[in-house]
C-alpha cells in the first residue's frame, strides 16, 4: 500500500484517472493529491463514510477533486 500522498490518490482514482494522472507533471499530481487530503480532511460526510468503509471515502474524495478540475 502506498504511504506517500501521491501514491494514496492515484490508489483512490479509478484506472482510465489514475493512468491519465499518472502520466501528468509530478507537481500537477501533487497539487491533486493535496487537495485531496484536504477534501478528506475537511468533508463531515466523508467521515461517516470512512468508518464503514476508508477505501470508498478515499475514492469519493478522489472523484470530487477530479470533478471539481474538469468543471
Amino acid at each position: 500500500m502506498a504511504t506517500d500522498p501521491v501514491g494514496r490518490f492515484l490508489t483512490a482514482l479509478d484506472p482510465d484517472h489514475r493512468e491519465a494522472v499518472s502520466a501528468g507533471p509530478r507537481e500537477e499530481q501533487e497539487r491533486l493529491a493535496a487537495a485531496w487530503e484536504r477534501e478528506l480532511d475537511t468533508d463531515d460526510d466523508l467521515d461517516s463514510l470512512d468508518e464503514l468503509s476508508p477505501a470508498a471515502a478515499e475514492a469519493e474524495a478522489a472523484r470530487r477533486v477530479l470533478g471539481r478540475e474538469q468543471a
